[in-house]
């Protein structure tokens, strides 16, 4: 499905559940201005209602659902760095690809995120989201000597590639980013990942970045496969 931070937050929640052994029931709810708001996805049980990724990750962990049980020290602190890594560098282009570039936007974000939206709600919304993510983007990275939006684009393309090889590079020929056995970073790093790998876009320059990558897209597969049963770009 189309990147949105919703969707993004609700792969990496799902992944994280399924590497744990959390039992978890995922309901599509008909609320878009939650999703608008950056709300979903929302862990709901018999007696706690947690939203945030972050809020929800530690809610499973203490209640024993803990992926990272195995990690040391040191990689608890690698696993939250890396964390911060994608958001600063990777996230700028994720959000540029799916809701920026005009190719992609108007031929894949747009339709697929109105055909999900009651009307009037779907004449209204995608733009909303495409300007706040441009917004986002022109905050955080917009800062001299970037003064132009082409600076800009040029520079968070680079950025995000230089990040997609570090993680290439640290993943290495392992299945996941510290060993046999997924954690929380596995987790992120598939959020952010499998949409950009598995969605079929016009413009494609991080996605062809991503797709010379084999060790990360053989991670996608490998997590797609055993975890969840379906390919993304068949949705």
């Amino acid at each position: 499905k189309p990147e949105t931070g919703g969707a993004r937050s609700l792969l990496c929640f799902s992944a994280y559940a399924k590497f744990s052994g959390a039992p978890l029931k995922v309901n599509v709810i008909d609320n878009t201005w939650k999703g608008s708001r950056g709300d979903v996805p929302v862990l709901t049980t018999e007696d706690n209602i947690v939203s945030q990724p972050a809020k929800i990750l530690n809610f499973l962990r203490k209640q024993k659902y803990n992926a990272d049980y195995e990690l040391s020290a040191k990689q608890g602190a690698d696993t939250l760095a890396y964390i911060a890594l994608l958001e600063e560098k990777l996230l700028p282009a994720v959000l540029h690809t799916f809701w920026v570039e005009s190719d992609n936007y108007f031929t894949v974000t747009k339709p697929w995120f109105a055909s999900r939206i009651p009307f009037p709600l779907s004449l209204i919304l995608p733009g909303r989201m495409s300007k706040g993510a441009l917004n986002r983007i022109l905050l955080t990275r917009g800062v001299p000597p970037l003064y132009h939006l082409r600076e800009v684009e040029a520079q968070i393309y680079r950025d995000a590639k230089e990040c997609l090889n570090l993680l290439s590079n640290r993943l290495g020929t392992s299945q996941f980013f510290f060993g046999d056995t997924p954690s929380t970073l596995d987790a992120y790093v598939f959020g952010y990942l499998a949409p950009l790998y598995k969605v079929r876009f016009p413009k494609v320059q991080l996605q062809e970045h991503l797709k010379q990558l084999f060790n990360l897209c053989r991670f996608c597969d490998d997590i797609l496969n055993s975890y969840f049963r379906l390919s993304l770009g068949d949705g």
